[in-house]
């Protein structure tokens, strides 16, 4: 049994999920997502029967702040963490990832993540690849798949993979799209982990956003093709000499037109740019066709 929580990230629904899995051990998060949809996520926990205080074992695919930023809270309760050993440091002192995403956001940070506090050593378990991890009677098993961050994680249950960002943004019925956010995409890494990931036989994927997808090679198809396309458009844009400042206006209005024209609805377009701000992937493509011009 899977119990699918949607934070209601910024009043969407589908814009970022939890993931609750029952074990004889007690209840087994996969994503803590932001600080800021902590009341939401306790209210959710407790509507499938359990406390906040219950989960004991949390599994990190990644340290963004919409799928780890309230690992903390849950690590003040004495819950062990799960995460890539490169993201590892930053959970244990995060003033510099905090300080980094605020050149970002700006006085956005509070509203859209909320707080991020330090995690003591002693409760982040650094996963290595391949590694399996008893909880109860489950077994998970780490993949550490780059592509979208190096410090990127899927993690295994059965026939069941999580797989937080590398598999891509898929709301409803919608297309699957790649995001893209700075500093550590790498399509090469990204085209290999897909590979990885269609490999283990697997009967289903959750996406942190959003949900369940079980046409695995039809939707691995897809987002291959939009990551090209998607790159293509970057690189096209800006061996031209466009700016970043009026490349991701550009962009914006071209992926906000994809999605219409493959059937999204205009508020469905808001509930993508929720889930993957399209001018994110802007400055995160930029900057991977920067490191492959300078090799």
């Amino acid at each position: 049994m899977i119990h699918v929580l949607d934070l209601n990230f910024l009043s969407y629904e589908q814009a970022i999920a939890s993931f609750l899995i029952p074990s004889s051990d007690g209840p087994v998060l996969v994503e803590s997502g932001p600080y800021s949809t902590y009341p939401q996520l306790e209210k959710e926990i407790r509507k499938v029967g359990y406390r906040i205080e219950d989960v004991k074992h949390v599994f990190l695919t990644h340290i963004h702040f919409d799928h780890a930023g309230a690992a903390w809270a849950f690590a003040k309760n004495g819950a062990k963490i799960y995460v890539h050993p490169f993201g590892a440091q930053h959970l244990a002192s995060p003033q510099k990832l905090y300080d980094s995403a605020k050149m970002i956001y700006g006085d956005d940070m509070s509203r859209l993540w909320g707080a991020m506090e330090s995690i003591a050593p002693s409760l982040i378990h650094e996963a290595q690849h391949e590694e399996e991890i008893k909880i109860g009677e489950r077994k998970i098993t780490s993949l550490h798949t780059p592509g979208h961050a190096k410090h990127h994680i899927a993690w295994q249950i059965d026939d069941t993979l999580f797989t937080g960002d590398v598999a891509g943004v898929k709301i409803g019925n919608g297309p699957v799209v790649p995001p893209c956010p700075p500093p550590d995409i790498n399509l090469e890494d990204w085209l290999s982990s897909i590979e990885l990931l269609l490999s283990k036989d697997a009967s289903r994927f959750y996406l942190t956003h959003f949900g369940e997808i079980t046409q695995l090679e039809v939707h691995m198809s897809q987002l291959r093709d939009m990551l090209k396309d998607w790159s293509d458009f970057i690189r096209v844009e800006y061996e031209k000499g466009v700016s970043p400042e009026k490349l991701t206006p550009l962009f914006c209005a071209y992926t906000k037109k994809q999605l219409l024209n493959l059937g999204v609805s205009e508020q469905g377009t808001q509930q993508y740019e929720a889930a993957n701000p399209s001018w994110m992937s802007v400055a995160g493509l930029i900057r991977y066709w920067k490191k492959k011009q300078a090799i």
